[in-house]
């Protein structure tokens, strides 16, 4: 095998040094495909290669502490970079399902990192639904991460001893926060196989879920980068278990509450040079929070050559400066930060589940109904299938109440696997109005600035609205020739 990868990186060495210049623009296309995929092999490889080397110990034979330390010593790693590929080698070597998929191309690396990480998170889940006396009691301390070290700052940052302290510091803290957050979010034993003690679900039901959710994400990947897999994942059981996803959402989101409680901090470090370094952690509900209320304040104006994040701050620098002048945000001279949540509805129990924010942060019912005693919110009660039972208005122009429902149904672009929020969309008709088209719901659907060029009559792409008043979209025959419709599976639905 030695010879082999030698071989190989020979083989590497001299194609990366042809000349590019005759290849056709298919050609070139084809060649980056090809070694995109020849990329993800060799990460399969080093993965499996480095869950060998922990496996017999051999980091602990050099002296090392860990497995990250030895790949930092042996490859010249940066610390972040050695963590990762620890990890990465630590959780795929319990999915080989996962792994089997990586070797044959259907993910690349980091998409089957978020597949093996979801998977596992629907393994504890299952545990927890029938140990709820265990998923219950609060976590005992955790030691860090055997895979994490700490963190060096950045020694391009500044020349200055001084600055690298005060950088070293900032960042220090931030990664130590990430670092217990990490430990306390790991599966326990129970989590160790896919197939979960079981009482309740019982161990072949349990296993065929956790099965099914695996070639479910394995699927989707052809289709979702790994960003929106992980998104996907937390609430892969409504796809594949509807029946026990409510339950197990609860108890997940219960989890991740208490664990940002817990972790939450925020840290300013010394000025040096005039520059004060701004790091920490929050949970969901307070970023929501906090984005709310920036929001209104960083949009792009006409000339403005500030990047986002120099708008971000400045925004923030508002913020403070409008809480000291009035004790608390404004309501007057415009409306304060909103948010609109929804919470699925259950007719028969007249129980209300998981909330979610418009940008897609999900929230337990209990966080949405603090948040309704610290911001302005604007309520939409769903039925079983996801259609709008009630609509609260805070205005009463018929357009803002429609805008209001379009981001309720939409969650955001609703083209297919689109990821922009309802921010950052607007209201487009299905049926243009010059052509009849009524201002309505089932005729309006959200698009981001990019993909409105779905309207231009050369785009192929059709939209039509389905029996369940949910958009349809008809790709062009040159990217499905069977025109099958499509959704967007990354915004979630009720």
């Amino acid at each position: 095998m030695l010879a082999d990868v030698q071989q190989l990186d020979q083989d590497a060495a001299k194609l990366a040094a042809t000349a590019l210049w005759p290849l056709t623009d298919d050609e070139l296309t084809a060649c980056l495909i090809g070694a995109y995929r020849l990329e993800q092999a060799v990460a399969a490889l080093q993965t499996r290669l480095v869950h060998q080397a922990t496996t017999r110990g051999l980091p602990t034979r050099k002296g090392q502490r860990s497995t990250a330390g030895w790949l930092r010593t042996q490859l010249h790693l940066d610390p972040r970079p050695a963590r990762e590929l620890a990890d990465r080698a630590a959780l795929l070597a319990q999915h080989p399902t996962v792994e089997q998929a990586l070797l044959d191309g259907k993910v690349d690396v980091r998409q089957a990192a978020a597949i093996a990480a979801a998977v596992t998170a629907v393994t504890t889940g299952l545990n927890d639904l029938d140990h709820p006396a265990q998923a219950d009691a609060p976590d005992q301390p955790a030691q860090a991460n055997a895979n994490d070290q700490p963190a060096q700052a950045n020694a391009n940052a500044q020349p200055a001893q001084a600055d690298a302290n005060a950088n070293a510091n900032a960042n220090a803290n931030a990664n130590d926060q990430l670092a217990q957050a990490n430990a306390l979010d790991q599966p326990g034993p129970a989590a160790d196989s896919d197939f979960a003690t079981a009482n309740e679900i019982g161990r072949p039901a349990a296993a065929e879920i956790v099965q099914q959710a695996e070639a479910t994400l394995i699927e989707m990947a052809d289709r979702l980068p790994a960003y929106q897999l992980r998104r996907v994942g937390e609430r892969i059981l409504a796809h594949v278990a509807p029946h026990l996803a409510d339950r197990a959402d609860a108890m997940a989101l219960a989890r991740q509450e208490a664990r940002a409680h817990r972790t939450r901090g925020f840290t300013l470090s010394a000025p040096v040079e005039g520059v004060v370094r701004l790091s920490g952690l929050l949970g969901v509900e307070d970023a929501a929070l906090v984005q709310a209320a920036l929001h209104p304040l960083c949009n792009p104006i006409a000339e403005d050559e500030r990047r986002p994040a120099q708008r971000r701050a400045d925004a923030l620098i508002e913020v403070c400066r409008l809480a000291l002048r009035t004790g608390e945000l404004p309501q007057t001279g415009g409306e304060p930060a909103q948010l609109a949540v929804t919470v699925a509805y259950n007719p028969l129990t007249q129980a209300l589940g998981t909330a979610t924010t418009d940008t897609g942060t999900r929230l337990p019912a209990e966080a949405a109904r603090r948040l309704a005693c610290d911001a302005r919110i604007l309520p939409a009660v769903l039925g079983t299938d996801g259609q709008i039972l009630d609509l609260g208005r805070t205005h009463r122009l018929t357009t803002t109440a429609l805008r209001r429902a379009l981001t309720v149904r939409d969650r955001g672009c609703a083209f297919p696997d689109c990821d922009r929020p309802p921010r950052w969309t607007d209201a487009h008709h299905i049926t243009a109005w010059t052509n009849g088209g009524t201002t309505t719901l089932d005729n309006l659907v959200l698009l981001c600035r990019h993909h409105r060029l779905i309207h231009h009559p050369t785009a192929g792409w059709r939209i039509r609205p389905a029996p369940d008043h949910l958009p349809d979209f008809i790709p062009p025959p040159d990217i499905d020739p069977t025109q099958h419709p499509r959704r967007n599976l990354y915004h979630p639905r009720q």
